[in-house]
């Protein structure tokens, strides 16, 4: 199988005819992932870059990305220290505390050296207006790209709601309050800014986390990753509590041993919080040799093991926050082909269409099933990942994104 070829369509732009927003100067704030890892934030830094502004980026260091200061493609990116990894209401006040000293910190530096005319801040969280309020004084623009609904987010890790529940209600309304303009990754989160932040529709656009089809490209498979098994189910994403890694465990579980299914391999591709316990957790069970991590994994990885595996899953649990986004896995396995089997939630229906079959709410034995019968029918797999690659190709990539996302910023600049 050769690598794909990106059409000249798909190549990442390098300049914008018209260069609309020539001269402006731009910070983009995120304080969950480092640059470039996220691909998201990248994208649209170096399509405001491709547009004529000057961009600079704000956020955390990570893993290969400990320079506290360095400048790719143009863009410079300033990285600051977070203490830990929140995993409880005193982890997150920590974290969140010092990402927005940090940030605030940088944020005057940056704007005494050479100004700024637009934040765009990333949630989560829904905190980083309070960095961009001060200098609104000063006739600078606040853009919020609306990642996740953080109350639900809140909500599904740790199954309650109560006092910091409503203060992440709180804090997303005065985010709305203080946004000139919100970025919503879909229409559900369109609608949550319109509906409950009280935004001007004309205000909201949306944007979504469309692939970049000049980076994704299909490579020759591998069997390696197979384990010497006929058939490769892959997962990308997140390994954490609300991601339903543990879900797909059971399918496995059931596959193997109430359906006696041994020629199924299943790979997952990422890192997160809960990695160490879902290792445990397969290793208890006895699953290990049918179920392999890689944790966070070059590109190279992640191309091979999407451009290798018959089937992509989603094992997301149905909740109101998984309900309303927008997955980017969904558009990965798309772009590379890829069959899905998903749990039917509004927005992961919206993006596959009919490239997915859909489990009932939260049942990993009716999850396993449509596993099966995907790997036991290579055509039908063959024709849901051309309706994919099609979909993504006219609607849902990020060349498709790069009008709303200047349209987002020409609106906010009005009048200035």
């Amino acid at each position: 199988m050769n690598a794909v070829t990106a059409s000249t369509d798909f190549e990442f732009p390098t300049e914008i005819p018209g260069l609309p927003l020539k001269g402006r100067k731009v910070l983009i704030v995120v304080e969950n992932l480092p640059l470039p890892f996220d691909r998201r934030v990248w994208q649209e830094a170096r399509t405001l870059k491709a547009a004529g502004a000057m961009v600079s980026v704000i956020c955390p260091t990570g893993k290969g990305y400990e320079k506290r200061f360095e400048v790719i493609d143009g863009i410079e990116i300033h990285r600051h220290p977070l203490p830990i990894e929140a995993s409880g209401a005193l982890g997150f006040l920590l974290e969140y505390g010092a990402a927005l000293f940090y940030e605030t910190l940088l944020t005057w530096k940056i704007f005494f050296k050479r100004g700024i005319d637009v934040i765009q801040g990333c949630n989560p969280p829904d905190l980083i207006f309070l960095v961009a309020l001060p200098l609104k004084l000063f006739g600078v623009k606040y853009i919020f790209d609306h990642h996740d609904i953080n109350p639900e987010l809140y909500e599904a890790k740790f199954d309650k709601r109560g006092f910091f529940w409503k203060l992440m209600v709180l804090f997303e309304r005065l985010t709305f309050k203080s946004a000139d303009v919100s970025m919503a990754t879909n229409n559900s989160y369109r609608q949550i800014a319109i509906e409950r932040g009280g935004m001007d529709p004309d205000k909201v656009f949306v944007v979504r986390s469309g692939p970049d089809l000049s980076r994704l490209k299909r490579v020759p498979a591998q069997e390696r990753w197979k384990n010497g098994r006929r058939y490769l189910v892959g997962y990308v994403g997140v390994m954490g509590d609300q991601e339903g890694i543990d879900l797909l465990i059971d399918s496995v579980e059931y596959i193997v041993r109430q359906r006696g299914r041994e020629d199924i391999q299943f790979c997952l591709v990422g890192g997160g919080p809960s990695l160490a316990k879902l290792k445990s957790l397969v290793a208890d069970r006895g699953l290990a040799d049918y179920l392999h991590f890689t944790g966070r994994a070059p590109d190279q990885d992640l191309f091979e093991v999407l451009s290798t595996m018959d089937v992509g899953v989603n094992p997301d649990r149905v909740n109101a926050m998984n309900d309303k986004s927008t997955m980017n896995k969904i558009m990965e396995y798309m772009s590379l082909e890829k069959a899905i089997v998903q749990f039917d939630v509004t927005e992961g229906r919206y993006s596959a269409q009919e490239a997915s079959l859909y489990a009932r709410a939260n049942d990993p034995v009716d999850m396993a099933e449509k596993i099966i019968e995907l790997i036991e029918d290579p055509q039908r797999r063959k024709e849901m990942g051309a309706f994919g690659r099609k979909r993504v190709e006219t609607e849902l990539n990020w060349q498709k994104q790069i009008d709303p996302l200047i349209r987002a910023y020409t609106t906010a600049l009005q009048g200035r």
